[in-house]
């Protein structure tokens, strides 16, 4: 197999003097461990409010859940999407307005909806008859948007098939909701995450509007579209900008609405806060299972269950740098934990410089979103993912 040297772009995630005081900042704290660059956050927020400055943004928080980053992104100006009591109780720890928050999921449990509403919450995502009479029930009055079915084509991690409804659906839901004495407000969708297809988002406008016709004829008019999130982040693959996301996605709004344009509220997570995260990582062990095997297996001390779940399939590619020179070779990368399953990239190769061992560093880019979130509480006893912010 033919080599050549190890390389590895870093300027194209991290500025280098930026990543020599990442590597400072987590010289002497126990690996693994993920630290947040805040700076990143808050020009990424810049950045999208500025590219659809007619947008409410409403930071998904199962992204990046940390209170340094919620704080943050609060005094900036954002608004906040939750899905859960205990993501709400967080909020009104942290003293943000329930008029900041959006009840976004459409799983939710009668108390739960009750809770919400008593906290003061008054806007809620639906896309079934069960919970739209839930919602009647336990936050009446309250301002209701309804989630649109989607394929999530083209996009690394699809959020098909669970949440939404078919337009026909959601049709009768909408004029139920009337009836119910619920306030039905507009229509929600979500194109997948890591969405590389903007095209993605010219068709659910495009359903949304024929909702909005429909219903019109019917006496009800909704006022607001939520186009979920779905924006990138910059991951082994490349992708547009986000100005250029907000240039087209705005296009393909104008094209049905015309001048009587919705509301439009947004729910980014992953392009707010992926590209802050450096995981900061150490080699455990280098094998070959045969004697003639083409690739060194490379065991890091952080897997599946320590926040890379989202490297199931090989989906999210992460860009990893092992910062040692020498000649490249392929590589399989797995997990510390007894489960098959935790392996990270077998079939996608990554490269790593011969000269590594065990006890040499890899850091893993643009993991500052969906990373400690998804982390185990114990499995094999390993605990959840630390998580440190770089504040300066």
């Amino acid at each position: 197999m033919f080599k050549e040297p190890y390389h590895f772009n870093i300027e194209r995630y991290i500025d280098p003097k930026r990543f020599e005081q990442i590597k400072s900042f987590a010289k002497d704290i126990p690996k693994p461990v993920l630290v947040i660059d805040t700076k990143i956050i808050e020009s990424k927020y810049k950045e999208l409010a500025k590219s659809l400055p007619c947008a409410q943004i409403y930071y998904a928080v199962k992204a990046n859940p940390m209170d340094e980053v919620i704080m943050l992104l609060a005094s900036l100006g954002s608004n906040f999407d939750i899905a859960s009591r205990y993501e709400l109780d967080q909020m009104l720890r942290l003293g943000i307005s329930p008029d900041r928050l959006s009840y976004g999921n459409t799983i939710k449990k009668l108390t739960d909806i009750a809770y919400f509403y008593e906290k003061g919450v008054r806007l809620y995502a639906t896309d079934s008859e069960y919970d739209l009479k839930n919602l009647a029930k336990a936050a009446p009055g309250t301002r209701v948007f309804y989630r649109i079915l989607t394929e999530g084509t083209g996009a690394d991690w699809p959020l098909s098939r669970k949440f939404g409804a078919h337009p026909d659906v959601l049709y009768h839901l909408i004029l139920e909701s009337a009836e119910l004495g619920l306030i039905p407000w507009g229509i929600s969708f979500h194109v997948g995450s890591q969405q590389r297809d903007i095209g993605q988002w010219d068709d659910a406008v495009a359903r949304c509007k024929y909702l909005y016709d429909a219903v019109a004829e019917e006496g009800i008019e909704l006022k607001m579209i939520n186009i979920g999130g779905g924006f990138p982040a910059n991951y082994v693959d490349p992708t547009f900008s986000v100005p250029e996301y907000a240039e087209e996605i705005m296009r393909f709004i104008e094209e049905d609405f015309g001048d009587n344009k919705p509301i439009i509220i947004l729910e980014p997570g992953r392009s707010l806060t992926a590209d802050s995260g450096v995981l900061v990582s150490e080699v455990v062990n280098l094998s070959r299972k045969s004697k003639n095997n083409l690739y060194q297996w490379v065991y890091l001390d952080v897997g599946k269950f320590g926040g890379l779940i989202e490297t199931i399939d090989e989906s999210i590619k992460f860009p990893i740098f092992f910062d040692k020179e020498g000649m490249a070779e392929e590589i399989i990368l797995a997990g510390p934990t007894c489960d098959s399953m935790d392996i990270l990239y077998e079939h996608y190769k990554y490269h790593m410089p011969e000269t590594v061992i065990p006890g040499d560093l890899a850091y893993i880019f643009t993991t500052g979103a969906y990373t400690q979130s998804y982390s185990s509480v114990n499995f094999n006893g390993f605990p959840p993912l630390r998580a440190e912010c770089l504040i300066d």
